[in-house]
């Protein structure tokens, strides 16, 4: 490990503690490690609905990153989530392991509400446009690039939990949209395979293409190595050599279109003899290193 993403302790969803993120710098600096982003507090997108506390949200977000920048943080990574993460199951793996899966309710119109309440795509959209219209020039402004996540997971049908979500229904088409708003590489992605490919149908074919378009364009920021076995709607997440999604093939697009940013394991199986899930991740540290290795060997 090389690099590191954090979250901020004191007060996550408000204005960020300088004293904190200077410490947090500075354990970095003693153990060699480049303290390379922050992961920012999603809640930002359910106050960007309109009225008066949408401006006092923007001013904190741009103060965050202004503070960033001081401790030399080059990324700010994101949740674009009206509803949570959401995962509905369990399945048994290889070894005995535990994968956490997903599979569209038959009564899906009944599952509750959040808290949100209704979300239509164009107030989505709207306070996307808005947030990134904001944001962006500051980001530039400060040399920190934002790094949106989709919601997770993607492509749920319009009105789920009463959202429609901005990745809906069409996760490529919905990816297109949001860095043509404003079109910087100040505005990218934290591109997560695992993610974008329960979104798709078809993830061992129709992910790669993804990879391809944000490589070639610079706005993956940082990659997620997670892999699932499935598609849209029905899927669980499985160790990263087992996947439908060849990541040799992955990790050729970033070689090829000169990826720079950090390559993270993500979302792991777990096992009762590994309570921390530090076995699971490193081996997927090793594997992601060995894939690096094998495709840098090739030229």
């Amino acid at each position: 490990m090389k690099h590191l993403t954090a979250e901020v302790s004191k007060n996550p969803q408000g204005p960020w503690d300088s004293d904190d993120l200077q410490r947090m710098k500075d354990n970095c600096d003693t153990y060699g490690v480049v303290f390379e982003a922050i992961r920012m507090n999603s809640r930002y997108i359910n106050l960007l609905r309109k009225g008066p506390e949408r401006e006092r949200e923007i001013d904190i977000i741009v103060g965050n990153i202004r503070k960033a920048a001081q401790v030399d943080v080059k990324i700010i990574t994101y949740h674009c989530e009206v509803i949570p993460y959401r995962r509905n199951g369990k399945t048994t793996g290889r070894g005995g392991i535990t994968c956490d899966s997903f599979k569209l309710e038959d009564d899906w119109k009944n599952v509750p509400m959040g808290d949100e309440g209704r979300v239509t795509h164009e107030d989505y959209w709207e306070r996307i446009t808005y947030f990134l219209e904001n944001i962006i020039p500051a980001a530039k402004e400060h040399g920190v690039r934002m790094a949106c996540h989709p919601a997770d997971p993607p492509g749920l049908p319009f009105g789920y939990q009463g959202v429609d979500q901005w990745d809906s229904p069409v996760i490529f088409g919905a990816i297109k949209r949001y860095e043509s708003i404003v079109d910087s590489p100040y505005n990218g992605f934290q591109l997560d395979l695992g993610n974008a490919a329960a979104g798709l149908k078809n993830p061992a074919t129709e992910v790669l293409p993804i990879v391809q378009y944000l490589g070639r364009r610079g706005k993956i920021h940082q990659i997620h190595m997670r892999n699932i076995r499935g598609s849209l709607n029905n899927f669980c997440e499985v160790f990263p050599d087992e996947g439908d999604v060849d990541f040799s093939k992955v990790m050729r697009i970033l070689r090829d279109t000169q990826f720079s940013g950090s390559i993270c394991p993500d979302h792991l199986p777990s096992h009762p003899d590994d309570p921390g899930g530090f076995q699971a991740f490193a081996f997927s540290y090793g594997y992601i290193k060995a894939l690096i290795q094998a495709v840098n060997s090739e030229v």
